[in-house]
């Protein structure tokens, strides 16, 4: 079932303008054209969500969405996108990684990769430099319904290789379809597992300070300077 609420929250273009980091927050990002924006509407199950168009290099805001009124799902613009003006295209490089670098709500980057193409160089490079941003993330393969299983299968072979060459375990995976809805299921359950995550941290972290705050004070405890004269 699609979630009971999402909306749109707000776009920055910059940290500043980013709403405050009071939920836990998922990125999605991926290649110009790799079908973000639709399994977006097909995760939150409404259509005109997030814009859908055919122009790469749509996305150019860092745009949220707060669904179930528990999480943001944050969508990213594209990279790979040839921007006719250099200054630009280093001012969205900077915008996103000034994100994912220093967003203290961020729990993980869903990369999204098209599922009926072999390993691209720019999803490899972007996946390498989370790697060493030390960032949790997981990988998306997008279209499935367009490709024939093998291709798939070899497709993610190649970024399995990248993990087995670092000596790292391979992040989570899932292959979905805006179309059909394939993959959608596995992809709200595992945001939910770690929504619930967060919130079951946050809680111990609470129960701890207000535990620390009513422990009685132990008299062996008081320094020379505390003990009072006896009458």
């Amino acid at each position: 079932m699609p979630p009971r609420s999402a909306e749109f929250v707000t776009s920055a273009t910059d940290l500043g303008g980013c709403p405050d980091p009071i939920v836990p927050e998922f990125a999605f990002i991926g290649r110009s054209n790799v079908g973000k924006s639709s399994l977006i509407n097909r995760l939150t199950g409404q259509q005109g969500l997030a814009k859908v168009s055919a122009t790469p290099g749509h996305t150019k805001t860092l745009n949220f969405y707060l669904v179930q009124r528990d999480w943001h799902l944050v969508d990213l613009p594209g990279y790979g996108f040839a921007q006719k003006n250099l200054a630009d295209r280093e001012r969205f490089e900077a915008m996103i990684i000034d994100y994912l670098e220093q967003r203290e709500s961020l729990i993980r980057v869903f990369v999204l990769v098209d599922s009926r193409l072999p390993m691209q160089k720019l999803d490899r490079d972007f996946v390498v430099w989370l790697i060493g941003a030390d960032l949790d993330f997981a990988l998306v393969f997008t279209k499935v319904d367009k490709t024939k299983p093998a291709v798939l299968r070899a497709t993610r072979g190649e970024f399995e290789a990248i993990f087995q060459q670092m000596g790292l375990s391979a992040p989570p995976m899932f292959e979905t379809s805006s179309e059909t809805g394939a993959g959608k299921v596995e992809l709200l359950r595992f945001i939910s597992a770690e929504v619930a995550s967060v919130q079951a941290d946050e809680d111990d972290a609470e129960d701890s300070e207000a535990q620390e705050h009513d422990t009685p004070e132990d008299p062996g405890d008081r320094t020379a300077g505390d003990t009072k004269p006896e009458a």
